[in-house]
Formats: structure tokens, C-alpha cells, sequence
């Protein structure tokens, strides 16, 4: 029991330091552009791509996070996913005191609170029997339709991101990568299901192999974009609530899982709706993460952005909250 525990807990802390890693290197290659060329784009980080494969911290970052998935397998390999995958949740406890390094300083109680709130409500959600349903075999017509659907979602969200405040643009985006990596993970099942057992021609001639590379890719491009356009700490915590959460609806609509009517499940799920709300409603309104995310931004990849080396250009709306929005 230590052993996956402590595994998982190694898993959580790579992934933090890599997002943090990678959002500094963002910010490093952004600051660089002086004319904000790449921030005129509705997704600057697609602009800035060849500049981050020349930075190291860059580069270390997803070392790190290979570590991370490395540390996940080993966990996995000694406990069982419902051991394992809520205690990668605290990735967002380990996150929030890197996201505030850059306005250094260390997150109050009051963030610390949210944060635990955010980790507690995934992890009890997690935590209910079949709460991430991607077993059996899916029904691939079904599948096919929500893979398009997520697709337009993901570029609805995109497009709804753009002109909001830095901090809402990141959840937005966020909330587009939470989506691709859902639906990575129903293809991925399905991709190792025909490689062993149809072998390598047959997986290589089939679909989703192609679309499970799409949408892992798009999802760490937005992922890179909430991190670099406004709070990695509120980047992290919207991926973490929307990765299982569409994993949940995938789960029904393809891989035939059935919603539970337990007393026992409903109310553990009705407790971490409670935590999530608590725990958003405390990160948006937090001091320290609106200057986190304002200095992201000013510095960033947040699209807008004025001519003026320094600045932000004023959106439509006031930035500060997700509330304002």
C-alpha cells in the first residue's frame, strides 16, 4: 500500500514541476517577442513553437513530465487505478505554490482551503465506483459522433476564449485541453485494444490511432496556452474537473456504462460538486491568483496583447474574476 501511495504522490509533484517548467519557459520565449507578434493570434503558443523546441527548461519540462508518467505506470503497476488516480489530483496542491512563485509569494490559507476543496471534490468523484467508466468494448459509431462533438466544443471554447479576461481566457482554454485529453484517453484504450489484438498492421490502418495523436496534441498546445495566458494553478484545477467529468459522459455514451442510483454514490458525488464549487468559486476570487494571473499575462501568451512591451491590452470585460466575466 505505501508503495503506490508514495508513487503516486512522486506522479502529482512531476506533473506540477513540468507544467510549472514549461509555463516558465512560455513566459521566457513570450517576453522575448517584443512586438507581440504571436499574441495577435487567437492561439500564440501555436506561434512560438520552433523558439520553445530551443529552450531547455522547455525540453527539461517534459522530461520531467515523462518522468511523471513513468512514476504513474510504476503506481499503477503496484496499486489499483482507484488507489491511484485520486492521489494524482493533488497535483494542484503542489502547483499553487510554483504558480505564485512568480509574484512571489507564498499562497494564503484561503488558497491553500480552495485548492484542498478542488483536489477533495476529484478525488471523491474518483473515488466512487465507476466513476471514470472507459471499460469494454465502445461502440465506435457512437464514439466517432463524440469525438466530433468534443471537436467542436474544444474550437467553440477556443472562440469563446477570445476578448475575455486573462483569467477566463485560461479556464476556457483549459477547459478545451481537459476535453482532448478525455477523449485521448477513451482512444487510447481503443488503440491498445486493436494493437494487442489485431497487431500492428491492422492498428496502423485504423482510425483512431491517428485521432488519438490529434487530440494528445492539441491537448498539450492548449494546455501550454492556459499556462502561459493567465493562472497555472486554475489552468491545472479546471483540467483536473473536466478531464473525469467527460471521461464520466464518454463512459455512458460509448462504453455502455450505466449511472448509478445508489444512495451511496449519489451522495459522494453530490459532496464533490459541493467541494468544486467551493473550491473554483475560492481560486477565482483569490487575490493571489489574479496577480499571478495578471503578471502571466502582461508577460505571456495572452492573446491582445498591446504593442506596448508591459502591457495588456484592456478586453471587453474586466479581467480580474471569473465572476466579472
Amino acid at each position: 500500500m505505501l508503495i503506490p501511495v508514495l508513487l503516486g504522490f512522486i506522479a502529482a509533484f512531476l506533473f506540477a514541476a513540468s507544467a510549472a517548467l514549461q509555463r516558465s519557459a512560455v513566459l521566457k520565449v513570450a517576453d522575448a517577442d517584443t512586438e507581440h507578434r504571436a499574441n495577435r493570434h487567437r492561439v500564440p503558443i501555436l506561434w512560438l513553437i520552433r523558439r520553445l523546441l530551443r529552450q531547455r527548461i522547455w525540453i527539461l519540462g517534459w522530461l520531467t513530465n515523462l518522468l511523471g508518467f513513468v512514476s504513474q505506470a510504476a503506481a499503477l503497476h503496484f496499486g489499483s487505478i482507484a488507489l491511484v488516480q485520486p492521489l494524482l489530483v493533488t497535483e494542484l496542491l503542489f502547483a499553487l505554490p510554483m504558480a505564485s512563485a512568480i509574484i512571489r509569494q507564498w499562497p494564503s490559507v484561503r488558497d491553500w482551503f480552495a485548492a484542498l476543496a478542488v483536489t477533495g471534490g476529484v478525488a471523491c468523484f474518483l473515488a466512487v465506483e465507476g466513476a471514470a467508466p472507459l471499460d469494454g468494448s465502445p461502440e465506435r459509431g457512437r464514439l466517432i459522433v463524440a469525438v466530433m462533438v468534443a471537436a467542436v466544443a474544444v474550437v467553440t471554447l477556443v472562440q469563446l476564449a477570445q476578448g475575455r479576461g486573462p483569467l477566463m481566457h485560461s479556464a476556457l482554454i483549459a477547459t478545451g485541453a481537459g476535453v482532448c485529453y478525455a477523449i485521448s484517453a477513451a482512444l487510447m484504450k481503443l488503440t491498445a485494444d486493436d494493437l494487442l489484438n489485431h497487431g500492428v498492421l491492422t492498428t496502423a490502418l485504423d482510425w483512431p490511432g491517428y485521432v488519438l495523436a490529434l487530440s494528445t496534441l492539441t491537448g498539450l498546445l492548449l494546455g501550454q496556452q492556459a499556462y502561459g495566458s493567465g493562472s497555472l494553478s486554475a489552468a491545472i484545477a479546471v483540467m483536473s474537473i473536466v478531464n473525469p467529468a467527460v471521461s464520466y459522459v464518454l463512459g455512458m455514451l460509448a462504453f455502455n456504462a450505466v449511472l448509478s442510483t445508489e444512495p451511496g454514490p449519489l451522495a459522494a458525488a453530490a459532496g464533490a460538486a459541493v467541494l468544486l464549487v467551493a473550491g473554483v468559486f475560492g481560486l477565482a476570487h483569490s487575490p493571489t491568483v489574479q496577480r499571478e494571473t495578471t503578471r502571466t499575462a502582461t508577460h505571456g501568451v495572452y492573446p491582445g496583447m498591446s504593442t506596448v512591451p508591459g502591457k495588456v491590452a484592456a478586453p471587453a470585460q474586466p479581467p480580474d474574476t471569473c465572476a466579472q466575466e
